[in-house]
C-alpha cells in the first residue's frame, strides 16, 4: 500500500455504545435541528461492479478468448447472493454479455436493467432497483474510439428532489498510472483517445448545472497528479469516493474503480460511507468463478445542502 493512504472499509455492522445523557440530548436537539432537510432527502446507494466476461455463451464460443472460462449455475448462484448482499440501489455494471445473463445476477423482479447497444461481449449498462423511475438517453458511443471497444450508458434517475444524470463507463485497460500525454504503449494511446469524450460529456453537465454521477471501470488509478483525473477535473469541481483510499479487494490494491459526481451532487455524496464488498473465497482461483472486481459503493443523500 503507498505510504499516506488508507484501506477502503469492507461491508459490516457499526456497534451503538452507551451515551452519557447529556451527549444523548445533544444528539437528539442536532437530529431535529437536521430533521426537515432529512426527511425531504433520498437516501441512494450506488455502486459500480465489473461482473469479469458475465455471460451464458459456452465454453469455445468463438466471440469468447481461449482463456475465459463461462460460470456453471453455482457460479451464478454465487453471485446472485453477492448482489442481494449489496442491496445498492443503482448498480452500473461492466463486461456483462446481455439481459439473460444480467437477470441471473439481479433478478428481474427486482431490478430494471439497462445495457448499451454496443455489438460486443463486454457490453456497459446499469441494474436499477424496481421503484426507481429513469429515462435512457443515448450512448456515449465517442468512446468507442475503434469501434471494439464500450460506449458508455446514460440514463436520468427521475427523483422526487429533481433528475440525477448518471453515466456508467469501461474505459481501455493497460494504462493504470504513469504519464498519458505523451506515452507510447498502444494501451495509453487508446485511453488518451477516449478521455476527450468524457471530459466533454462532463463540461456538457457542468454547463447544465445539473447534478450527475460518472461511474464505472476506469483502469486507471487516478492517484496524486494524475493527468486523466487532471483532465476531468479541468472541466469543474469534481469528488472522488475513491481518493486517498486503496481497495481491500482480492488484496490491498489501488482503485480502478472509481464514483464520481459532480455538479449539485458533490454534496449529496457521502465519502465516509464508501464500501467495498470483498469476497469471502479468498482463493485466488475464484477470481475466475466470481469476478476480479468487487463491488464498490457509496452512498447519496440526495436533496441534502451544506
Amino acid at each position: 500500500m503507498r505510504a499516506g493512504r488508507r484501506t477502503a472499509r469492507g461491508v459490516g455492522r457499526r456497534s451503538i455504545g452507551f451515551r452519557a445523557p447529556w451527549r444523548v440530548f445533544r444528539g437528539l436537539s442536532t437530529l431535529l435541528t437536521l430533521l426537515p432537510a432529512v426527511a425531504c432527502a433520498t437516501d441512494l446507494k450506488v455502486a459500480t461492479w465489473n461482473l469479469d466476461w458475465l455471460t451464458d455463451r459456452p465454453l469455445g464460443d468463438p466471440a469468447l478468448p481461449a482463456d475465459v472460462r463461462p460460470r456453471d449455475a453455482a457460479d451464478f448462484a454465487r453471485l446472485r447472493a453477492y448482489a442481494a448482499e449489496l442491496d445498492a440501489d443503482v448498480v452500473a455494471l461492466q463486461e456483462v454479455d446481455g439481459r439473460a445473463a444480467v437477470a441471473r445476477v439481479f433478478p428481474p423482479e427486482r431490478y430494471s436493467i439497462h445495457l448499451t447497444r454496443d455489438h460486443v461481449v463486454q457490453r456497459v449498462g446499469f441494474a436499477v432497483r424496481r421503484g426507481l423511475r429513469y429515462t435512457v438517453n443515448p450512448d456515449l458511443v465517442a468512446l468507442d474510439t475503434d469501434s471494439s471497444l464500450r460506449s458508455g450508458a446514460d440514463i436520468t434517475l427521475q427523483l422526487p428532489q429533481g433528475p440525477l444524470r448518471l453515466l456508467a463507463v469501461h474505459l481501455k485497460t493497460g494504462c493504470f498510472g504513469g504519464g498519458l500525454a505523451r506515452s507510447r504503449r498502444p494501451a495509453c494511446a487508446t485511453l488518451r483517445e477516449q478521455v476527450p469524450a468524457l471530459a466533454e460529456w462532463i463540461a456538457l453537465r457542468q454547463a447544465e448545472g445539473v447534478p450527475f454521477v460518472v461511474l464505472g471501470d476506469f483502469n486507471r488509478h487516478m492517484d496524486g497528479r494524475d493527468q486523466l483525473w487532471a483532465t476531468l477535473r479541468d472541466t469543474g469541481p469534481l469528488v472522488r469516493a475513491t481518493e486517498g483510499v486503496s481497495s481491500p479487494c482480492w488484496g490491498s490494491e489501488a482503485f480502478i474503480d472509481h464514483i464520481i459526481a459532480g455538479g449539485p451532487a458533490q454534496l449529496w455524496m457521502q465519502p465516509a460511507t464508501l464500501r467495498v464488498l470483498t469476497y469471502r473465497e479468498t482463493d485466488p482461483a475464484w477470481k475466475d468463478r466470481l469476478s476480479d472486481h468487487c463491488p464498490v459503493s457509496v452512498r447519496f443523500f440526495v436533496g441534502t445542502s451544506p
